[in-house]
């Protein structure tokens, strides 16, 4: 049980930092540049933990398999994750940690959309308050950063998605969660690449050049500024942060059970924004602070939520186990009966 509170505490701390490191890291790097980096380290870390579980369960990864990291790699690195790295630059990060949080919300609702899983009582209590909470931060009547609101948004909305794709995935392809997320940080990385390599082609870059916006995803670097000056940022946002963070959550997972790992993202907005404060100096306005504290009870209720549906399963479990066992020493006759069956009929 210690070892799984501290596995929770040290993925709660990297993930509630992972904002900070990014914003920290913007004047030197491209934002596109830090999400290839980090991803590319992130799913180097994590690739021993996941080919040690393939080989405990003896499973093995087929070229039919990558189809599936291709899609989840290009949902989450490159679509949600270039999102979510703009949002940095665009807003605070006190923000964005708070907004992203609640993509947990969004894979709730694109379960019921997708999957057609059931929406219990409890979740859509959880779904309804966080968007609530949602409409007080983002506060229509006096955006500032609409931008930035729209970029974190969206990058929350795309992970649900990417998280209900995996999930699906991983159940048909019969793959864990670390494995999933090992090959598609390396497959959404490699895609990645290959985008920033076309943005080298001249046509692409002069056609990039022409958009105000646009004109940042024009010859993205992939080696500047990679040197010894910025080895301690890149290892701790590539190394700690990523590939650390998303391992010792799957390690708390393997000890305990999803709902108790989950701790980790449902106490991330609520400490994200202090560290925001405390080492950014970044100013939390009310509106903030209210729409924190509101997620944060969504936060709450999906967890308790989580725990009932959990035990709810397991004592289903349980019985229906006691039921076969009841069965089957009801079909198994007496020894006397055996004896009787066995005796030759007399005419």
């Amino acid at each position: 049980m210690r070892k799984t509170i501290l596995y929770i505490a040290f993925s709660t701390l990297m993930f509630s930092s992972m904002e900070i490191a990014l914003k920290s890291a913007g004047s030197a790097f491209s934002p596109i540049q830090l999400n290839l980096i980090r991803f590319f380290v992130g799913g180097l870390v994590l690739l021993p933990i996941a080919l040690r579980t393939n080989a405990k369960q003896g499973m093995h990864v087929h070229l039919s398999d990558w189809a599936l990291f291709a899609l989840t790699g290009f949902v989450c690195v490159i679509v949600s994750m270039t999102l979510y790295q703009l949002a940095i630059v665009y807003d605070e990060a006190s923000t964005v940690a708070v907004l992203f949080s609640c993509n947990p919300v969004f894979a709730l609702i694109f379960s019921y959309l997708i999957l057609h899983e059931r929406l219990g009582r409890a979740n859509l209590i959880a779904v309804i308050v966080s968007l609530i909470g949602l409409l007080v931060i983002v506060n229509p009547s006096h955006l500032s950063r609409p931008l930035g609101l729209v970029l974190a948004i969206s990058s929350a909305l795309t992970f649900g998605l990417y998280s209900i794709i995996s999930r699906y995935g991983s159940v048909k392809h019969h793959f864990n969660g670390i494995v999933m997320t090992a090959y598609t940080f390396l497959a959404g990385s490699a895609e990645l690449l290959a985008l920033v390599l076309i943005t080298h082609i001249p046509a692409v870059a002069n056609g990039l050049d022409q958009g105000g916006l646009l004109s940042q995803f024009s010859r993205i670097p992939v080696l500047q500024n990679v040197t010894l000056n910025h080895f301690w940022l890149l290892f701790f946002i590539g190394v700690c942060v990523t590939g650390g963070g998303f391992a010792f959550y799957f390690l708390a997972m393997e000890r305990s059970d999803v709902s108790t790992a989950s701790l980790v993202f449902f106490i991330k907005p609520g400490l994200a924004p202090i560290l925001a404060a405390l080492i950014l100096g970044e100013h939390i306005s009310v509106e903030t602070i209210v729409g924190i504290v509101i997620i944060l009870i969504g936060s709450v209720i999906t967890f308790m939520g989580n725990r009932i549906k959990a035990r709810e399963s397991h004592l289903l479990n349980q019985d229906d186990v006691t039921a076969e066992v009841a069965a089957a020493q009801e079909s198994v006759q007496s020894p006397e009966t055996l004896v009787k069956s066995t005796q030759p009929t007399q005419h």
